[in-house]
């Protein structure tokens, strides 16, 4: 799909690639959203450069202005399981929360949800609520810009072709603030939002119990996917402003809202359902914020599939050979550099596969055709793998991305004298029909029981929102993790 991979270390390095090839290259971090546009063939880059091994570039900070901070690389999970973001910008946490599956979210960063600017991308719409602003750097120049002017349109941005996001900041909301997400998709996860709507209210400082009648004296509403990029309900925010949040303004605050959107026809909705539902969720949104409730669409202990790590992919975490010496890793036809990984435990050295899919290049190149292609658009889930111990779609991941890592399939989750608790259970319970999602579930049922040694049900359903069933209904499934989970005890 590709002619050349770079693997830089430091900014410097990507910059000057950046510099260097222009619009024939794209920079990858998390790739759910470039690995896709590929796949499509939406967008045919000759050159990705891979700015995952650069170093602290997944850091979430507060600063002395009390703004936060998010990294190119902090991924949607990460900011799940930030305490500073729970805390300070729960719309983006609950956001980042209704993205995708917990594959995707292992991967796919927020810096990359702003870059790709589809006006339904979740964390845009409270970031904008929140005054995001975006830092982008080159060898040229640094700049700093507000939402409003970074975005063009829908998926068009001011970033030029030489440019790299370096920063996401935002306002810290304070003890006054209240604020949540709320989206509307046609199914309980993997969802395109048909709507989404984040609301950020600030109570006058001596009644900020919004269920006391505290004043509103500000407000900030934002709406998403009805519109060429986000739009800021200002009239539904005045409609507030000075006023407590009785049933009858809330009211008035949604069906402003309402008049203020700009959807269209399209697959997933006419322009008059939108318009109507920003109306109903604009309405639901302030009356779960009166009610204090907001903190209930985010679990207190989320489902991750990390297993035991902390999220965070190591820069490198094995074969000290795969080690750049001075510059940025090269993987092309025509040069030396092989894809050094470990896989089940054993070391592979591969000249090629450079330009497939981690998904096509275990397959293709090593023979191990367990992980399972189904949609390869990070669907079905059929791909599950762990990439440093951490659950991903394979089919979204680039096979450079395996060098100098450590990863595990289907074949190795067990060993030579005993299946791994979940293979034990699937058998047990019947959980098998046809088999082809099977692999799939089993490494995310994998990565769930390594990260919570007794999961609730409901632990199970997140856990495998990102797979997919054609045969059982699920029930024999979840049966299984239940048995594992006893079996592992």
């Amino acid at each position: 799909m590709w002619q050349a991979y770079f693997t830089p270390v430091t900014i410097q390095q990507a910059l000057a690639l950046l510099a260097e090839h222009r619009d024939a290259a794209r920079i990858i971090a998390g790739g759910t959203d470039l690995m896709l546009e590929m796949e499509r063939g939406v967008r045919r880059p000759r050159v990705l450069i891979d700015i995952t091994r650069i170093p602290d570039l997944d850091c979430i900070r507060l600063d002395g202005q009390n703004r936060l901070h998010l990294g190119p690389l902090v991924t949607h999970n990460q900011v799940v399981a930030s305490e500073l973001c729970r805390q300070h910008a729960l719309p983006l946490a609950i956001a980042c929360w209704m993205v995708g599956s917990p594959q995707i979210r292992n991967r796919g960063t927020v810096a990359g949800n702003l870059i790709t600017a589809s006006p339904a991308n979740d964390t845009i719409t409270p970031l904008w609520a929140l005054d995001g602003q975006v830092t982008l750097q080159s060898m040229r120049r640094i700049r700093s810009l507000p939402l409003s002017e970074f975005f063009q349109g829908a998926r068009k941005t001011v970033l030029q072709d030489d440019e790299m996001l370096v920063d996401i900041s935002f306002r810290a909301m304070s003890p006054e603030q209240r604020g949540t997400f709320m989206k509307l998709g046609l199914r309980m996860a993997q969802a395109i939002a048909v709507v989404n709507v984040a609301v950020v209210v600030t109570f006058a400082q001596e009644a900020t119990n919004a269920e006391k009648g505290g004043l509103v004296c500000d407000a900030r509403i934002t709406l998403g996917s009805v519109g060429p990029t986000i739009i800021r309900a200002y009239k539904a925010e005045q409609a507030l402003i000075g006023r407590a949040l009785t049933d009858e303004v809330i009211y008035q605050a949604g069906e402003q809202a309402a008049a203020e959107a700009q959807p269209i026809d399209d697959i997933r909705g006419s322009a008059a359902y939108r318009r109507r539902m920003v109306a109903v969720y604009t309405r639901r949104a302030l009356e779960q914020i009166r009610a204090g409730h907001e903190r209930d669409a985010l679990p207190s202990r989320p489902v991750m599939l990390w297993g035991k790590t902390d999220g965070h992919f190591p820069i490198w975490s094995s074969l000290p050979a795969a080690y750049p010496a001075d510059g940025p890793l090269v993987h092309s036809a025509d040069g030396e550099q092989a894809i050094e990984t470990e896989v089940n435990g054993k070391m592979y050295r591969v000249k090629g596969g450079y330009d497939k899919s981690l998904l096509r290049f275990l397959r293709e190149e090593l023979r191990l055709i367990g992980t399972k292609e189904g949609c390869a658009e990070g669907e079905c889930g059929a791909c599950t793998v762990l990439l440093d111990g951490i659950a991903v779609m394979s089919c979204l991941v680039p096979a450079p991305r395996a060098h100098g890592s450590r990863i595990v399939t289907i074949e190795g989750l067990g060993d030579a004298n005993a299946l791994h608790p979940v293979q034990q259970a699937f058998s047990e319970t019947g959980a098998v029909q046809c088999g082809y999602c099977t692999p799939g579930f089993i490494m995310s049922g994998a990565a769930l029981l390594a990260e919570k040694a007794k999961p609730t049900r409901e632990d199970i359903r997140h856990a495998f929102t990102g797979n997919l069933c054609r045969c059982t209904g699920y029930y024999s499934i979840i049966h299984a993790i239940e048995r594992a989970a006893e079996l592992s005890r």
